[in-house]
């Protein structure tokens, strides 16, 4: 039973949770049941039928629903007499500012991805409102305290990086399936289906580069009246075979690799079987493009199965097929969606054929998913666990028992017979540009870098800023918002265009520029390093940002992951390097290889038998001795955690 002095912390709280999938079904039924009565929910989604399996509240009447609100009116049938108001729209719009945090006595977080993580981080810091930060992934989760002042805020430790992949590898030499799945997901996907005027040519890279670029011209424009089939094979030709016969003449390339093997249209397909495919017109139109199906459509069922290389062709074909003839309006828009099963299915298709070329082994359609969608599985259990854990903390917040929270990590291997392991709370780090504003170091080719660079590279992509304000001394070079008059946002999207030193406020090594965002109230100063020349495959962005960190890849050759561009990057709720990384599974994540690393009697150990990791994962010694002074008997150990990206992709 609660007492008196928790009943009434909880009776007078008001509380703001964020997020509404595996954790928040779970957080908002314990929320309701443990007494609090004035409860907030933000999510932007909507009720897929894959989220049924974990998140309770929702029923298949509720697929394209909105979670918000669903959950709303589930808890209310049991907890009729508590206040829940459910808000269906994103965190990070502007409605959801500074001030609308204030008001709450605790903010609860049950999200999915890293930046929306750190918005609600900053937002929380700025309003000087606690937050509880979780996650899962299978097994493994934890719950995090995070107090302006008093512990590290989310952003003061490193989180898992994204590795991506050289243009080179994923073009010209995939060695594993992963870059075959990553080539047919954002190349020849994004080609045929997105914008076609995006630089990509699908060409491998060659000696005889020219004559290949003269090749590639508008061979995916499709031609008036031209025939899908014919328009297919054309494809299929030109980037399972064409571009494998010019990657083979550059034999510099092939001397110490297996050489691939180009593929035709008459190598994976006869004739007759691609006449075999059907006729599209005989499939009823429909509003519901995710109905659609290239397996049902050739009577393929199982998606565990793997598909013989005629199999995938016809996949790939009939995929085609459908896009062009079913769903012609949305060629030249298309993204790729892991929902999409149509999408999935060619990507699968695609990436099995490239896979078959460079004699890498074939992946069924439910592993491709996995890898191209991102996906880790949930565990429900360990959602419900999280979830208490998370009430648990916020009740201490609330008594204002700051010195009794607990950073709590849910296990997958036993430590001293105990899943659950509780970790005092790190003090902020001084180094964190956002929570204690120490100023970053940006190297970068002020004669030849655009201010756009810096926008997108940095300020959007690294900073995870919504609304930048860029300022250099007294001159502002750059803002966003609603509110500019036409001649001001024109200006700022000249600025754009313009290198750094020719900028109307010359920004050149020595000088020190001030990126303020206005929504989550965050300034931040960065110092610019002049840097005359980068390394294009180290350092793609051609600038180091010094100062914003990221924990280093860890290599395990058992996991499949997936590669990942630098957009929304990878979801972990990760607070320390030396403590589990672990995030919410909500079908949108990026697959992390796991490290395990064991810590006992102030000293680090060697990787635990239970670790395929090839490489330790960096410990920071003050860290580990905190940790490891927890730890009551030597001869016992601490299964430590550090999770990252072996390869790329997002959503």
């Amino acid at each position: 039973m609660a007492s008196g002095q928790h009943l009434s912390a909880i009776k007078g709280a008001k509380v703001l949770m964020v997020g509404a999938g595996g954790i928040g079904c779970e957080l908002l039924k314990t929320l309701a049941l443990s007494g609090f009565h004035d409860i907030h929910i933000i999510d932007m989604d909507t009720i897929e039928v894959s989220n049924l399996n974990r998140q309770f509240l929702f029923r298949q009447s509720h697929v394209g629903q909105s979670k918000a609100k669903v959950a709303r009116e589930a808890v209310l049938r049991f907890r009729p007499q508590i206040s829940i108001t459910p808000y269906h729209a994103n965190v990070k719009d502007s409605d959801f500012n500074v001030d609308f945090f204030k008001q709450f006595s605790v903010v609860l977080n049950g999200l999915d991805n890293l930046d929306a993580r750190r918005h609600v981080n900053r937002l929380c810091l700025a309003a000087d409102v606690p937050l509880v930060e979780s996650g899962t992934t299978g097994f493994l989760g934890q719950v995090t305290v995070h107090i302006k002042g008093r512990t590290e805020c989310y952003e003061c430790q490193p989180k898992p990086a994204p590795k991506t992949y050289p243009v080179c590898t994923i073009t010209s030499t995939p060695s594993k399936f992963v870059h075959c799945i990553v080539w047919a997901k954002d190349l020849l996907f994004a080609k045929l289906f997105g914008d076609k005027n995006q630089d990509n040519d699908l060409n491998v890279r060659s000696n005889d580069s020219a004559s290949s670029s003269d090749h590639s011209e508008d061979v995916f424009e499709r031609k008036k009246d031209e025939d899908i089939e014919q328009y297919g094979k054309r494809i299929y030709d030109h980037v399972f075979g064409h571009n494998i016969e010019s990657a083979l003449s550059n034999e510099e390339t092939w001397k110490n690799r297996n050489k691939p093997r180009p593929i035709y249209v008459r190598d994976g397909l006869s004739d007759d079987l691609l006449q075999q495919n059907g006729n599209v017109d005989k499939i009823p139109a429909t509003d519901n493009s995710s109905a659609l199906s290239a397996m049902a459509y050739l009577g393929l069922k199982n998606p565990q199965d793997i598909w013989s290389l005629k199999e995938n062709s016809r996949i790939f074909f009939a995929a085609l097929k459908l896009f062009f003839s079913k769903r012609q309006k949305e060629i030249g828009n298309l993204s790729f969606d892991k929902d999409d099963h149509l999408a999935v299915e060619f990507v699968t298709a695609a990436a099995n054929i490239r896979a078959a070329s460079f004699g890498i082994p074939l992946h069924s359609l439910f592993e491709a998913k996995g890898i191209a969608g991102n996906i880790v599985h949930a565990v429900a259990t360990t959602n419900a666990i999280i979830a208490g854990l998370i009430v648990i903390e916020a009740i201490k917040v609330l008594q204002n028992d700051s010195k009794s929270c607990r950073m709590t990590y849910c296990l997958e291997h036993p430590s001293r017979k105990m899943l659950l392991m509780p970790v005092e709370p790190f003090e902020p780090n001084k180094a964190c540009y956002v929570c204690s504003e120490t100023p970053l170091v940006l190297e970068v080719n002020t004669h030849r870098a655009k201010l756009r660079d810096v926008v997108e590279k940095i300020v959007t992509s690294k900073l995870g800023m919504n609304l930048p304000l860029i300022t250099h001394g007294s001159g502002l070079l750059y803002e966003v918002g609603d509110d500019l008059e036409e001649d001001m946002v024109a200006n700022y999207a000249a600025n754009l265009e313009k290198v750094l030193s020719e900028l109307p406020y010359a920004i050149t090594g020595g000088t020190m520029i001030q990126i303020e965002d206005l929504q989550q109230e965050l300034v931040c100063n960065i110092n610019i390093k002049h840097r005359e020349e980068f390394d294009e495959e180290k350092e793609p962005d051609g600038m180091v940002l010094h100062g914003w960190t990221q924990a280093p890849a860890v290599k395990n050759k058992d996991t499949t992951t997936n590669t990942t561009s630098s957009n929304n990057g990878a979801s972990t709720s990760s607070t320390s390097t030396l403590v589990p990384n672990a995030m919410e599974e909500d079908d949108e994540l990026t697959i992390l290889e796991t490290g395990i690393e064991t810590i006992a009697a102030g000293k680090k150990r060697k990787l635990s038998d239970v670790s395929n990791s090839e490489t330790p994962v960096p410990a920071d010694e003050k860290r580990a001795k905190k940790l490891a002074e927890q730890v009551e008997d030597e001869s016992d150990v601490i299964v430590m955690l550090d999770d990252a990206n072996d390869e790329k992709i997002s959503r």
